[in-house]
């Protein structure tokens, strides 16, 4: 079993936001392979399905992005999954729109939900797919990654999406290293 969790903020108010695009890329990867997140259970929503050739659970916790981690907890500990069967999908300021990186292990980079995680599990060795937004050149931070996407990236939007949820694919079917050697240059603008 594998445990895929997009983070990002419940409710109508964040749906469109920067800071839910781990959401939409979880939503993009069970509507491709025609699974539903109705259930409820470990503190958000989820569904079970196969991914690729993985029986996956796909989660989307709804206790708001800085608490994430007592969802992915939740259905961690249930699962009886280990850190290499967990992948987190989330946001990240420090990468341009449109770049997509994936890791395994490290630390949080600033992200309070991705921080909340790995306190609350105790571990850092799962694979982690971050999804560029950039960062506004001043302003607030905050204000940014709960504001909806700008017009042009809206319009690229949709292709992010599709490549983000490729990258997942790819390390479920392939492995880490060749997802990484496949999506870590990825560059939507180029």
């Amino acid at each position: 079993m594998k445990l895929l969790v997009g983070l990002g903020n419940p409710g109508e108010k964040y749906a469109l936001t920067r800071h839910n695009v781990g959401f939409m890329v979880a939503e993009k990867i069970a509507q491709c392979h025609r699974i539903t997140l109705k259930k409820k259970g470990y503190q958000g929503f989820y569904g079970v399905g196969r991914v690729v050739t993985q029986e996956t659970t796909i989660l989307l916790p709804q206790t708001f992005m800085n608490c994430s981690g007592s969802s992915v907890n939740a259905a961690y500990r249930s699962l009886g999954i280990d850190p290499g069967d967990l992948i987190i999908i989330y946001d990240d300021l420090d990468l341009p729109f449109g770049r997509l990186r994936i890791k395994v292990d490290g630390g949080h980079g600033g992200h309070n939900g991705l921080r909340d995680i790995v306190t609350v599990l105790g571990c850092k060795n799962f694979t982690r797919l971050r999804i560029g937004i950039g960062r506004p050149e001043r302003g607030d931070v905050t204000r940014h990654v709960l504001s909806r996407f700008s017009t042009k990236e809206q319009k690229r939007l949709p292709q992010l999406l599709d490549s983000a949820a490729e990258a997942v694919k790819k390390v479920l079917s392939a492995g880490v290293t060749e997802a990484m050697n496949c999506f870590n240059n990825y560059n939507l603008l180029d």
